[in-house]
């Protein structure tokens, strides 16, 4: 059911912006207004053309298409001030700029004549009108009758364009170069996958490839999926004016969901999940997994605003809304969880300082990107250059996010920052009951161990102690009076160097070492006096 209701929301989305904010305006108007809002356009200087095309009854007449500009004197004042009149509002727009188009037969630029197809006389209008200008500006299109007492009744067609290029004739001049910064993106972001994919293979070679990574890696895949639908949804509206709004939709959606991964990823890299730790407490999961359900839900709330419930007479940022604060005060909360979790992991994890103090410092620029675009976009950039500057810092914004990820955990030998150390092979261990359980903390390392041609080399005795009877397979070794014991145990590396090792409560002896196996890290097995057994290592050198 919530499905349902989220996809008729989304359809109802889509009919929203072809009939309010595209290019081409169509439809029926009846309203017991005299004064309607149609739609806006940003204009070029000296490129912007408006095309139109109005029915309306005869009877009815005289009705006016009202073009004000986003001076501070004209839109500003007359957009939702319920105390003005009709009159009032066609007041303040001046004639001898042609900001006023009467459709009447009189006047000679609306092109309009009688018709009596339907045994009703109706008048209609057609023509075009060219827009010029000191700068780009917002132009708000309006149809007004202030002289009818039945309100409005009309039919209009209209489409508004700017030049002749393929790259601007069908979009606003706000909207400029969004089309080029999203193909740019995508491809880039094409790139950083094909690297991102071999830094994959190798760390699944190296039996690296944590959870977090996949996590990063998943991310990466949404977002460029997201931008290449969203080249695919522009590139179609720069070819016929329409587009597909459900690809646009769909593109904005991946977009929003891979923040929100990103995000999660980022959390659970601070708590050093899969770097210094296995697994999460029961409480921090669910934790984390309330505040990314709830930051989702917000994140779809806030799109669903945008499309359905943003007033097309207002020029404002999507964050400029209630869900948008809600965004904005999550993603707060999310840095501080994120620092706190940092400070933390760094306290009991020295030397993992280096990946930390990098990720700090990048990230929290991230975190903080989206309350700084706000201010910057309220206070600062013009609102006829705000769509096009916003979406470029998004972009650059996350293509930096990801590409920083990707260089702080490559797999080289010149990373110093390399934060992974424990393979996802050492991760489980088997309990003597013989079930399997993860470390909850991994041990204090900086590195697993590779040999110079990258394999691994294996070193377990920094990984594992289990307290109880050491297993071979199913079976506990043990001695004649019933206690563990691990003399008994005949491991071929120990074999292959002659070095047995025999431990009682009370001595250790130990034959010689071969000196084939110089250098090379053998795993025995060692009882101390308190029963515990323990994996070490015992590393044979040349005299």
């Amino acid at each position: 059911m919530k499905f349902k209701v989220l996809s008729i929301a989304i359809i109802y989305a889509g009919a929203v912006v072809t009939c309010v904010e595209s290019l081409y305006l169509t439809g029926h108007l009846r309203t017991k207004k005299n004064w309607e809002f149609l739609g806006r356009f940003c204009f070029l200087s000296d490129l912007g053309r408006l095309k139109f095309a109005f029915t309306y009854p005869h009877e009815k007449c005289c009705y006016n298409i009202l073009l004000y500009t986003d001076n501070d004197d004209q839109w500003a004042t007359v957009y939702k001030n319920y105390s003005k009149t009709c009159a009032d509002k066609e007041s303040v727009l001046r004639p001898e700029n042609h900001e006023v188009i009467n459709l009447t037969m009189g006047y000679e630029w609306s092109g309009c004549h009688i018709t009596n197809k339907t045994g009703a006389r109706t008048l209609e209008c057609s023509g075009e009108r060219s827009f010029g200008s000191v700068r780009e500006r917002w132009w708000y299109i309006a149809i007004s009758n202030c002289q009818g007492k039945d309100g409005l009744d009309v039919s209009y067609e209209m489409s508004l364009t700017n030049g002749n290029s393929f790259w601007t004739q069908q979009f606003s001049a706000d909207e400029f170069g969004i089309l080029e910064m999203n193909i740019v993106f995508f491809v880039a972001c094409m790139l950083m996958l094909a690297n991102a994919m071999r830094a994959t293979a190798e760390l699944a070679n190296r039996q690296m490839l944590h959870t977090t990574y996949k996590i990063f890696l998943a991310c990466l895949v949404v977002e460029t999926f997201c931008l290449l639908l969203l080249s695919v949804a522009y590139g179609t509206f720069a070819a016929d004016g329409i587009g597909h709004d459900g690809i646009k939709i769909l593109g904005e959606l991946l977009g929003a969901c891979s923040e929100v991964g990103f995000l999660v990823m980022l959390l659970l890299v601070a708590k050093g999940y899969t770097i210094t730790r296995g697994q999460l407490s029961q409480i921090g999961s669910i934790k984390l997994t309330v505040f990314s359900t709830i930051y989702g839900v917000i994140s779809i709330v806030l799109f669903l605003y945008e499309y359905v419930f943003s007033d097309p007479g207002l020029v404002l940022y999507v964050y400029e809304s209630p869900a948008g604060y809600g965004i904005i005060t999550l993603r707060m909360m999310a840095w501080f969880w994120f620092t706190y979790s940092l400070i933390f992991t760094v306290k009991h994890y020295p030397e993992k300082a280096g990946f930390y103090y990098r990720l700090f410092l990048l990230y929290s620029i991230w975190f903080f990107a989206v309350p700084m675009m706000v201010l910057i976009s309220s206070y600062i950039i013009p609102k006829y250059m705000r769509s096009k500057i916003v979406n470029a810092l998004e972009l650059c914004i996350d293509f930096v996010a990801y590409f920083t990820f990707m260089i702080l955990t490559r797999p080289a030998a010149a990373n110093s920052n390399f934060p992974y150390h424990v393979r996802t092979s050492q991760i489980g261990i088997i309990m003597p009951n013989g079930r399997m359980e993860t470390l909850a903390d991994f041990p204090h390392s900086v590195y697993a161990e590779t040999d110079l041609n990258g394999r691994r080399v294996s070193n377990f005795a920094d990984l594992f102690s289990a307290d109880g009877p050491l297993e071979r397979g199913s079976e506990a070794i043990q001695g004649d009076d019933g206690k563990s014991k691990a003399h008994n145990i005949k491991d071929p590396k120990c074999e292959e160097r002659n070095s047995v090792t025999t431990v009682d409560h009370h001595t250790q002896h130990e034959a010689s070492p071969d000196p084939s196996r110089n250098g090379k890290a053998e795993v025995c097995a060692e009882e101390n006096t308190s029963g515990t057994v323990k994996l070490e290592t015992t590393s044979s050198t040349n005299a």
